[in-house]
């Protein structure tokens, strides 16, 4: 185990105590450290808190950290289309249907999977067993790119840009119907669904700022393609965002209507350019990846139409 102790100074008092913690060890992240607070892991005067506690002068606290769990997922060989890799990272281009990381019931054929084939023992692991390397993921059913770090460092430089919007996400989508308007900004704050955990929804529980951008790039009868900007990265955000002003992405039976008749197996939604500094070098990176098939197959049969 991994115990850390420190005394609470003048200068540091009225801090929360996550962001304490992380001003104080580089090396743990907010999320790591609030999953450690969770588990009660941190002691303050030798009890545990929550992670809104505000750090008092004298508090003298205690991180109890475990030992790095033994990955118990298996590494496959499964191709991936890699876009670029080195030292620090890789960008991947995810196909539709394949699961991002591992789940209860479901520890095999995922990107993570892969990973551990492609790289080893060369992944981040600030996420956990189950989530090595992964900065940020994309569901099931949408297509395309998502950045892997390969170790602890460039882990927390590429989640810091996340954190501050400055991490260029783009995606391409179909909608059904025609937007309100060419270009828009969708700001509609996104939590937990009360009637079902597995879904967001506007104002849900614990609602977190959520922004979306869009443009129409071309309308067709009964559907639009979409260029969508994530300014905030929230889980299902734009599928979410589309279905909230009654222009769900085309295929989506989870937020848009379970009747829909399109032969998409899940959501018309393409990460197709991703854009960041890079942690070592600080150059500025863009990739762009090509619409999949599935998805210029969908746009000739609308196009028909």
């Amino acid at each position: 185990m991994d115990e850390r102790i420190f005394d609470v100074t003048l200068e540091e008092e009225g801090l929360r105590i996550d962001k304490l913690i992380c001003l104080r060890y580089s090396d743990l992240t907010r999320s790591a450290v609030q999953k450690y607070i969770e588990g009660e892991c941190v002691f303050v005067n030798d009890k545990p808190l929550s992670k809104s506690y505000k750090a008092k002068s004298g508090d003298q606290v205690c991180l109890e950290l475990p030992e790095p769990q033994v990955l118990d997922v298996m590494p496959q060989n499964i191709p991936l289309d890699i876009v670029y890799e080195d030292n620090d990272l890789l960008v991947v281009n995810k196909p539709k249907g394949m699961v991002v990381h591992p789940a209860a019931g479901n520890y095999e054929n995922t990107l993570v999977n892969a990973l551990l084939y492609h790289c080893g023992n060369s992944l981040s692991g600030i996420n956990g067993v189950i989530r090595p390397g992964i900065v940020h993921r994309i569901d099931k059913d949408t297509s395309g790119l998502l950045i892997v770090a390969k170790n602890d460092t460039a882990h927390q430089h590429l989640a810091a840009q996340i954190q501050v919007h400055s991490f260029k996400r783009e995606y391409r989508a179909v909608v059904v119907g025609h937007m309100p308007m060419q270009t828009g900004t969708i700001e509609l704050p996104l939590g937990r669904s009360p009637v079902d955990r597995k879904k967001q929804a506007v104002n849900g529980l614990n609602p977190r700022h959520a922004v979306t951008h869009y443009e129409v790039l071309e309308e067709f009868n009964g559907y639009s393609l979409c260029k969508f900007t994530l300014e905030t990265g929230r889980t299902h955000q734009i599928r979410v965002h589309c279905a909230a002003l009654g222009h769900p992405v085309a295929g989506d039976t989870v937020y848009g209507s379970s009747k829909q008749n399109t032969g998409l197996q899940g959501q018309c939604l393409h990460a197709a350019v991703i854009g960041f500094v890079h942690p070592t070098t600080q150059e500025y990176l863009e990739f762009t990846a090509d619409l999949p098939q599935y998805f210029t197959t969908f746009l000739q049969k609308i196009n028909k139409n």
